[in-house]
């Protein structure tokens, strides 16, 4: 009986449900009842405010509202698409008439306490959460764990680890409400390499060359070096659009890839299959232009270097009508845009093809000419306006021209005030119906000031070196204190001093120099004054110099350099005066044969130069500069009087008689004046290979002459070769020349000593040097430029013209590092290995490994 009455209630409750469901489906929003929203509660909140919440949903005490209906179903959307909550009802709590009572209750999703990253390195950490924004406070989604695994893991795969595995996992946090903590596991596993690519259904093109093609996508190999085999799937697909350019290239315009599939050989070993379709080789047929006034056809088509007859090379047409490789290419796109047609477009279309050969119109539409409206620069917040303007070759009101865009960017970039990677000319507001547009150049400053303080050893004791160089400096607000941030700058002046002293010497140096005089022109004048004092040491006989015996150099220089317009405006002339006053007091160290006495030069100086490099000062990637320098003195020897025939027979009595006065009386006679001649020639060219990777080419030579062989030449202004090139303390005109791989200055011959027999070491006449370095960049920030080098070095040095052989040179090699940083300069290190013997007397064999610092050194 029991058991019969509890299934009769069981058969009551189903019927009942199934009776409400059928109602529950029959009901719709037409059948909602209208009331008047009496009341309504928030429940379920934890971190949020009710009244927020309420105000959110737009729901008012005392409006209409139906129940069920659509204001209710706009308010639960509403929320929904916060993707703040993880559940949202509403309840009727009570109904008084026509007044309802509802109760909103919300279940919020969970917070992001704290992420947790495993199988990362520790510095790769930070970088993944703030590419995934995982941060503390962040809501968790389903969205946001998926969009997070999936960016973790193609991450990985776009470095070649494709089998790459991330899992995230939450757990809830204790201690805070509502909290979730955050695991990610990463294993990345191995980098898949590729086994082998096959190709199949070419005839036309060899495997090799389809190989060539694929310039990211490389089979392993144990001779390659420079790019890897690792699989990287955007690499590989643009890899398949260079092989499809590639059959272009060859006449193949229908080739395309059937398909491409990889075989898994091992967990990190795939192999590539590559199916290709060639189709016919075509040729070029008729080439006609259309809608050209400004350029002749004859015009276009010589740019356009394309002939009837010609091997049809899709990529080569698309490079002519316009290479998006190089902003300054010789194109059709360039030569309209050169000549003012700014908005000009220009297309080859494809208007007939019989049998092989395809005829083309090449449609060209002009547009307006297109002139500058305003020009504008932004970011410079040191350098002054006008130092900027004065540099740019675009100006209001002038016919647009991309070339004089591009050099101006090159302009600025060589100034050195500016960051030249992030120099962005902006090209705004054009209206191609009024034919204007507006130039905005976006500048990073960068430091231009130098500081140079560093103390070593050598010269008899401890040198310390204080140096100030401002390369932006401003004269004209020496005197305005406000002006001081640290000192007055803004005008492009160079303003260096520089003191080095030891307990053997002391140098000192000012230079000043101002870019453009008067302001309308580039003409550079430049005013430098120096005093150097070598006092005598003998570190046998005293631990202290003698100061009352010193020979001292006193020089003043003043130059000017224009920068011309032929043979183009790249090209630099300048001229400069120099004197310079040679003290001996009491000093005798092999100089000169005189240890007392006075010696003057006055020396006009001739320089040539074209500086044509691009890419910034301190990393050059294309171009060439060089430079020609002629000094000379005046030939005192043609009206002085003095029978310089009969000085070297004296000479040569008193060396024979040993007689130390006469000989120095002689000397002192011969060089009161000293009259010389000396040309130098530096060549650098630099030319990009791959990527960032530069070649720098050099090419050095000098020669010191003399007019008058019975005067000889002088014991200044000679050449020392070896080492890391930096200038010693004696400064008596001497060019030193580095070549990595050898000791300093250990290049330079000996001579013969007439008095002592003794071999000395006094510079070198002539000089040749030949480098070729390979750079490239690890980065070219404003806070520090730093690349490294590979380097083979040759030269020499000899000690008359009569034994120079150009090809007589000793050779190295090595590796080095640069580091630039504005506020210290340029600093690096060199490892040279050389491969001939020096000429050290006490040397033998070769020079071996030399290791080099550089500071302060031209780039």
């Amino acid at each position: 009986m029991n058991r019969f009455m509890s299934l009769e209630l069981f058969i009551t409750l189903l019927l009942l449900i199934f009776t409400t469901a059928i109602s529950a489906q029959d009901t719709s929003y037409e059948d909602g009842k209208r009331y008047i929203l009496g009341g309504l509660e928030v429940t379920g909140l934890q971190s949020y405010n009710e009244q927020t919440v309420k105000t959110y949903t737009g729901l008012r005490i005392g409006q209409p509202i139906t129940v069920p209906g659509d204001e209710i179903s706009a308010v639960i959307n509403k929320l929904w698409g916060l993707e703040l909550f993880t559940d949202i009802s509403f309840y009727i709590t009570n109904i008084e008439g026509e007044n309802v009572f509802l109760e909103l209750n919300i279940i919020e999703r969970p917070t992001l306490s704290n992420v947790t990253v495993y199988g990362v390195k520790k510095r790769k950490v930070d970088e993944i959460l703030k590419d995934t924004d995982l941060k503390k406070g962040k809501k968790i989604t389903e969205s946001l764990i998926a969009n997070s695994k999936n960016y973790i893991q193609n991450k990985y795969k776009k470095k070649g680890y494709l089998n790459a595995k991330v899992t995230i996992a939450t757990t809830k946090d204790t201690t805070d409400a509502n909290t979730q903590a955050m695991v990610i596991n990463v294993k990345q596993g191995d980098k898949v390499k590729i086994n082998d690519i096959v190709f199949e259904g070419n005839e036309q093109l060899s495997d090799k060359q389809l190989s060539k093609a694929l310039k990211k996508t490389k089979q392993r190999k144990f001779y390659r070096f420079w790019k890897k085999s690792k699989y990287i799937q955007e690499d590989y697909k643009n890899d398949l659009v260079s092989l499809v350019d590639k059959y272009a290239e060859k006449g193949f315009r229908d080739a395309r890839i059937i398909s491409d599939t990889f075989v898994k050989v091992s967990d990190d070993l795939i192999d590539l299959k590559i199916k290709v379709e060639e189709g016919n080789k075509y040729y070029f047929g008729d080439i006609d232009f259309v809608g050209n006034t400004v350029y002749s056809d004859r015009q276009l088509a010589q740019m356009l270097g394309i002939k009837k007859g010609d091997t049809y090379n899709g990529v080569l047409l698309r490079k002519r009508i316009a290479d998006d490789t190089k902003p300054d290419a010789e194109d059709l796109t360039n030569m309209y845009q050169n000549f003012g047609y700014l908005f000009s477009s220009i297309n080859p279309v494809e208007i007939s093809a019989e049998n092989d050969t395809i005829n083309f119109e090449i449609r060209i539409i002009e547009g307006k000419e297109t002139f500058l409206d305003h020009v504008t620069v932004i970011g410079n917040d040191k350098t002054n306006d006008h130092v900027i303007f004065r540099e740019l070759r675009t100006r209001p009101g002038q016919r647009y021209n991309k070339s004089d865009i591009i050099r101006s960017i090159r302009e600025l970039g060589q100034l050195g005030f500016f960051d030249a990677e992030q120099i962005k000319p902006d090209i705004q507001n054009p209206d191609p119906n009024a034919g204007t547009v507006d130039i905005a150049y976006n500048l990073v400053e960068a430091g231009s000031s130098q500081i140079e303080l560093q103390g070593g050893y050598g010269g008899g004791g401890f040198i310390g070196t204080l140096g100030l160089s401002f390369s932006n400096f401003s004269m004209k607000n020496l005197f305005k204190g406000e002006a001081y941030k640290p000192v007055p700058m803004g005008d492009g002046q160079t303003f260096a001093l520089r003191l080095q002293a030891s307990r053997t010497y002391r140098v000192y140096s000012l230079n000043f120099s101002e870019p453009w005089l008067g302001g309308k022109k580039p003409v550079r004048f430049n005013m430098s004054l120096s005093r150097t004092q070598q006092f005598y040491y003998n570190p046998y006989v005293s631990s202290k110099p003698d100061k009352s015996k010193q020979f001292s150099i006193t020089g003043i220089t003043a130059g000017l350099a224009k920068r011309v317009q032929w043979p183009d405006d790249y090209f630099t002339i300048s001229h400069s005066l120099g004197y310079q006053l040679y003290n001996f007091q009491d000093y005798n160290l092999g100089l000169f044969n005189f240890g007392n006495g006075k010696s003057n030069s006055i020396a006009y100086t001739l320089g040539i130069s074209r500086d044509a490099t691009g890419g910034g000062r301190i990393y050059p990637r294309s171009g060439s500069n060089f430079a020609i320098t002629a000094k000379f003195t005046p030939p005192f020897s043609l009206f002085n009087n003095i029978d310089y025939k009969q000085l070297n027979e004296d000479q040569e009595v008193a060396i024979e008689e040993l007689d130390s006065d006469e000989i120095e009386r002689i000397d002192q006679e011969r060089f009161r004046w000293l009259e010389f001649y000396k040309v130098n020639f530096k060549g650098d060219w630099y030319t990009t290979l791959v990527d960032k990777l530069v070649l720098r080419t050099n090419a050095e030579f000098g020669f010191l002459g003399s007019y008058n062989e019975d005067v000889g030449k002088v014991p200044f202004e000679r050449f020392y070769v070896g080492g890391d090139g930096m200038g010693s303390y004696t400064l008596d005109g001497r060019d030193v020349i580095s070549l990595r791989g050898y000791e300093n200055q250990s290049l330079t011959p000996y001579s013969t000593d007439p008095l002592s027999g003794g071999q000395v070491q006094d510079g070198g006449v002539v000089y040749n040097k030949y480098s070729l370095e390979l750079r490239y960049p690890l980065t070219l920030k404003p806070s520090a430029s730093i690349y490294g080098q590979v380097f083979l070095e040759a030269g020499n040095a000899f000690n008359n013209f009569q034994d120079f052989n150009p090809f007589e040179l000793k050779r190295s090699a090595g590796v080095g590092l640069r580091i630039f940083m504005p506020a210290f300069g340029l600093l690096g290190i060199d490892f040279g290995y050389g491969f001939d013997q020096d000429y050290n007397p006490n040397s033998s064999g070769p020079s071996g490994w030399q290791t080099h610092f550089i500071i302060g050194q031209q780039f």
